[in-house]
């Protein structure tokens, strides 16, 4: 109960909301008041039985709102010869899929009708992030559900291999900044990779080097003895930073000393400013926070909906 409190009483740390927005900090204050308080104390009892939680709902937020807004489409099931986002080659590793159901279940025995699954979503990637140590912030609310959801959208997706051109290409078309690209990608904070997302890096690099030479040489050794070229285990991998678990900018401070997983990582030192703003967040645990919560009021209510789903894997 006191961690519910915390988040609950957290929130108001960061509240910049997108001018010209439809969203709202208080829109369910009369229709459903307890919303935030259910979907806390959900997302709490989840992380406290599977520590994998938290990583798992922000990269679920992350994926639906870069593939037609936040509009909760990733959680829609496959259906006849329909192939669903959450079935699309990249989204294949997604899980926890089932604490937004609990959510959803709690919610609408409060609320019935009135609660978005694109706004539950949304609510619980900010409390995965708080309860993992990370910040917390308000966050606007009155999105709507989408209708469509294809796999073949998700090579929308920005790719693990992109190089900091495609990165800031892919950002920039939702209206993301280059200070948004590097603060979200220190989402990777949290969570774990399979060897298949960063193969490229320590295995065949290029036609001169079999590593990439960026990636500091003893850490591209335990890599590759995790992820040999050969014999390699279906689920291997590794953590994503040292700290999986805890909510902290150790990230940026693992590009810094060569020990980055993703090439897409690594390339947030290919330019001045987003390289300044690597070693800034390195630097500095509160500027990454305070422009993180910015940064995911800013990308979650890019929204695209059009109803109030009664279950989150299906259309009304």
């Amino acid at each position: 109960m006191d961690i519910i409190i915390a988040v609950m009483s957290s929130i108001i740390l960061f509240s910049v909301v997108p001018s010209g927005n439809s969203l709202g900090l208080n829109y369910y204050e009369k229709t459903c008041p307890d919303l935030e308080f259910i979907v806390a104390k959900v997302v709490s009892e989840a992380t406290s039985k599977d520590k994998t939680v938290p990583a798992a709902l922000l990269r679920m937020h992350f994926h639906d709102c870069f593939i037609r807004g936040c509009d909760a489409s990733v959680l829609l099931n496959s259906k006849g010869s329909n192939k669903a986002e959450k079935d699309g080659p990249p989204n294949i590793s997604l899980h926890a899929f089932y604490v937004i159901d609990n959510v959803k279940s709690e919610v609408e025995k409060a609320c019935p009708g009135v609660v978005s699954c694109a706004d539950i979503l949304a609510l619980a990637a900010r409390d995965a992030v708080f309860l993992s140590g990370g910040p917390s912030w308000d966050v606007p609310k009155g999105r709507k559900d989408g209708r469509t959801s294809a796999a073949s959208e998700t090579r929308q997706l920005p790719a693990p291999t992109f190089n900091i051109s495609q990165l800031q290409q892919s950002f920039s078309q939702r209206g993301l900044s280059t200070e948004d690209l590097v603060a979200l990608s220190g989402g990777h904070t949290l969570g774990f990779s399979h060897c298949s997302s960063f193969q490229n890096r320590i295995h065949n690099f290029s036609a001169t080097n079999d590593v990439d030479p960026s990636l500091n040489p003893s850490f591209a050794g335990k890599l590759k003895s995790i992820c040999p070229l050969k014999n390699q285990a279906k689920n291997a991998g590794t953590t994503i930073d040292p700290s999986s678990t805890t909510f902290d900018n150790t990230y940026f401070k693992a590009i810094l000393q060569g020990m980055s997983i993703f090439s897409s990582d690594q390339a947030l030192l290919d330019t001045p400013k987003t390289k300044e703003l690597v070693s800034k967040f390195a630097t500095s645990k509160e500027a990454f926070f305070k422009y993180f919560a910015n940064s995911m009021i800013k990308m979650s209510s890019i929204n695209g909906g059009q109803e109030v789903r009664k279950d989150c894997r299906v259309v009304n």
